[in-house]
């Protein structure tokens, strides 16, 4: 583990050990479930084609723009206090002001969406090891959906008055939900390079490997019902790239394609921004920041879009594929892949390496969202690393068994809804005020030039001041509508249930107790970053 010394009283400082290993450790935190399950279901339930063009504007005008910023912010703040987690970063970068709370928010949303994101993980893994096994294959079950039936029995979302057919209870879930749980604080036990930079650095390339894998045995699928000539892997992909230019003028589909690329980017999880802060002075973060953007649009698009959109446009044509999409994200991952994994010759091989690829991509997003939590115990209160560990672990482990275990998925849904859908562009709107605002856009392209190997163009300075956050506020302002405006205006109003309420009492509950922590924290912080600057060059303070 590459570390810096201090005399400050707090944790050594780690440091990335290579130059690919932070690009591998960056595109590994975007690379996740929301590449290969996430994104195939948006462009199914946004007209295909049509769903493209809003993306690729949406990469190029908000999310290389947050993700550059970010990148900027964080090395400037890291190298000027020795801080990493975002509370001291945007304490830092605020100059002390109340806007440093926001820092909170950092914490906040990974952290919560890690709790049921290492869930979903564990399913992941299920599904890889049930497809080796051949317990997925179910075609001779003579069930009605017997993979809707299989899912939701594994899950513990249905209680059948026959008597269950697959699992009796969730306990084979939660064994493999305890196996990924363990998995995750075993490689962010072993620190940033010896842990995280070493499990990307092997795990990156081999899911790429398995996405090739299954990728090439769609692509060769040809017409694999001869009655149904139209359902051809030609017209699968023609699906994903002919756009209908009419759904171009529905606000939701544009609206559909920001909230994918947060996903995909991971900007505004309060992640990169940690991630940047261990780099060193003279750490590319131009060219770093465009080249994991860029490997993840090339997961996302390339594999995650070509495995998942012609496979099931083969199978199941193009209505009976959107319906699917419009069920859900799990409906397309986890019971219509296995049904199509299960009509194709050696489809259980295919559909392992689909799950475990699945999986080493939720592992790698998985341990950047425990990061910066770990930096803030360590840095906040003098922990070290075996001590935060163990802290966050019993917090996300709660976490997790308050969701495992509730009724069906709704307490699931509900933090997606909140974390994710509200939290993540809110930090983003903030994290541009403050790079626009306080940092100033001159100083950040002055930043982004030392030790870089290409020029940020000029008109990034435009779009991130004022085309940026118009996305967000559209973003934001999509969400209250469907969100607060309908709980509260609507004449089908209906109030919310007690699992939902329950759910984000707690997330409330835990979003003060992380202000609360980060008050009591940042005296110690402050005094760090004093004494840390007088260590420093004064070349190094520009």
């Amino acid at each position: 583990m590459n570390k810096s010394t201090t005399n400050a009283g707090l944790p050594a400082r780690e440091n990335w050990s290579t130059k690919i290993g932070v690009i591998l450790a960056v595109a590994g935190s975007a690379v996740g479930l929301g590449n290969f399950l996430r994104f195939p279901g948006v462009v199914a339930q946004n007209g295909g084609g049509a769903f493209m063009i809003p993306y690729f504007l949406s990469f190029l005008l908000l999310g290389i723009p947050v993700c550059w910023a970010e990148w900027i912010m964080g090395r400037r703040a890291g190298r000027l206090s020795g801080l990493s987690s975002s509370p001291g970063l945007f304490g830092i970068l605020t100059h002390g002001s109340p806007f440093r709370y926001m820092g909170a928010l950092g914490l906040f949303v990974p952290v919560v969406i890690y709790m049921y994101y290492v869930y979903v993980e564990s399913w992941c893994l299920a599904y890889a090891w049930y497809s080796i096994t051949g317990a997925l294959n179910l075609q001779d079950t003579h069930l009605d959906n017997p993979y809707q039936i299989f899912f939701s029995e594994f899950t513990g979302q249905e209680i059948r008055p026959d008597g269950p057919h697959f699992f009796p209870s969730i306990l084979s879930t939660y064994i493999f939900f305890l196996i990924t749980f363990i998995t995750n604080f075993y490689f962010i036990y072993r620190g940033l390079s010896k842990g995280i930079e070493f499990f990307c650095r092997w795990a990156m390339p081999m899911l790429v490997l398995m996405a090739f894998i299954v990728v090439i045995r769609v692509i060769t699928l040809g017409t694999p019902n001869p009655a149904l000539p139209e359902q051809n892997v030609i017209n699968g992909l023609g699906y994903m790239w002919n756009p209908d230019w009419e759904k171009l003028w529905n606000a939701e589909v544009w609206v559909n394609a920001c909230g994918q690329i947060f996903f995909s980017l991971s900007v505004g999880f309060g992640i990169i921004i940690t991630y940047a802060s261990y780099l060193k002075k003279d750490d590319d973060v131009v060219l770093s920041g465009l080249t994991a953007s860029s490997a993840n649009e090339f997961c996302e698009v390339c594999l995650g879009g070509l495995m998942v959109i012609p496979a099931a446009f083969v199978f199941l044509g193009m209505t009976q594929m959107e319906s699917v999409a419009n069920a859900g994200t799990f409906s397309l991952g986890f019971v219509v892949m296995p049904h199509i994994f299960d009509l194709m010759p050696g489809g259980m091989f295919f559909s392992a390496c689909f799950y475990f690829l699945l999986f080493l991509a939720g592992i790698t997003s998985s341990l950047s969202m425990l990061q910066p939590a770990i930096a803030f115990f360590e840095e906040g209160f003098g922990m070290n690393r075996k001590a935060s560990v163990t802290i966050l672990s019993l917090i996300t482990f709660f976490g997790a068994n308050a969701i495992i275990h509730s009724e069906g998925l709704t307490a699931m849904d509900t933090v997606d809804n909140y974390a994710s859908n509200l939290g993540i562009p809110l930090l983003a709107l903030f994290e541009v005020c403050v790079f626009v605002f306080i940092l100033k856009p001159a100083v950040g392209m002055q930043e982004a030039m030392i030790g870089s190997d290409m020029k940020i163009p000029k008109i990034f300075g435009f779009v991130i001041t004022y085309i940026t956050p118009i996305f967000l506020l559209a973003i934001l302002g999509g969400w209250v509508k469907d969100q607060i405006v309908y709980y509260f205006f609507s004449p089908d109003w209906e109030p919310m249930n007690p699992i939902q309420s329950r759910a984000i009492l707690l997330m409330v509950m835990f979003l003060i107790l992380l202000a609360i922590l980060q008050t009591l924290a940042w005296p110690r912080m402050r005094r760090y970053a004093k004494e840390y600057q007088k260590t420093l060059h004064p070349d190094d303070l520009i």
